[in-house]
């Protein structure tokens, strides 16, 4: 297989992404350069206020009681959980190389960014980004900027695919969908769904949502060198229902483990 040009987009915050995605990279492609993003409080304000406009000031309170409930009664958890698998890649993966070079910007859109990408020329730019990119950053690579979206689209689109497939008692449709970049909000074309056993009733939607990627990163790799060499193919989707999604709400979140609950005696019982 031919190592592709690539370069990585995540957050300062993700070391997970950062250090232990990277090293994945690193194995199979040639890795050009990695961009840290750090984005302003300020952003993260625009963020919050554009998904209130999007479902209303009263469910967003749902969503902002979800983030105190979860940072008290689940992130402790979920950060240990997220810490081994990173030991885990760390020990299958050797460190990325010294010579390969890292940006650390505020926003993946900035000029700086742009010419960082321009120089390293990558066919290939994976991006595990919580922002939209501008069309003149996500065209740069020559075959495509991509993504590991945490849900099965066209049906689970935008923010926390998994957790609202989970949510609606979708089990069928809870996994990753690997897709190329277009002006839309997880609209382009699809190569690929990825898939992996969990536990509802005891994994939490972020331990769930990371293991649709980690649990297939050997195919992952192998889809995008197809891609790369123009050998790959799409997932039709036409006919399809399509819906953006966004922030977990906390009384979908307790629906989601009660059910998850009762599904589980139902089975012991039969």
């Amino acid at each position: 297989m031919i190592r592709p040009r690539t370069v990585l987009l995540c957050h300062h915050d993700a070391p997970l992404h950062r250090d232990g995605i990277a090293r994945w990279l690193a194995s199979w492609s040639d890795l050009r350069g990695i961009v840290v993003i750090a984005e302003p409080r300020q952003q993260l304000s625009k963020r919050f206020r554009r998904e209130a406009k999007r479902i209303g000031w009263f469910r967003m309170l749902d969503v902002v009681a979800f983030r105190v409930w979860y940072r008290v009664g689940r992130g402790a958890g979920d950060a240990a959980w997220l810490a081994t698998r990173l030991q885990q890649l760390q020990a299958h993966f050797p460190p990325v190389p010294a010579d390969v070079p890292v940006l650390h910007v505020a926003s993946p859109n900035s000029p700086e960014c742009r010419n960082f990408l321009a120089h390293a020329r990558p066919e290939i730019m994976l991006a595990l980004v919580k922002s939209m990119l501008a069309e003149r950053i996500f065209t740069i690579p020559s075959v495509g900027t991509f993504v590991l979206h945490p849900g099965i689209c066209p049906e689970y689109r935008n923010s926390h695919g998994c957790f609202w497939a989970l949510a609606n008692d979708d089990l069928d449709t809870v996994g990753m969908t690997l897709l190329r970049i277009d002006r839309g909000v997880d609209t382009g074309p699809v190569y690929g769904y990825f898939r992996t056993k969990f536990d509802e009733v005891v994994d939490t939607h972020i331990q769930i949502q990371n293991a649709m990627v980690l649990d297939n990163l050997p195919a992952i790799a192998t889809r995008l060198q197809e891609i790369a060499t123009g050998t790959a193919t799409t997932v039709p989707i036409d006919g399809r229902p399509s819906r953006a999604w966004g922030q977990p709400w906390l009384s979908a979140y307790l629906r989601w483990k009660r059910h998850a609950r009762r599904r589980r005696d139902a089975d012991h019982r039969a």
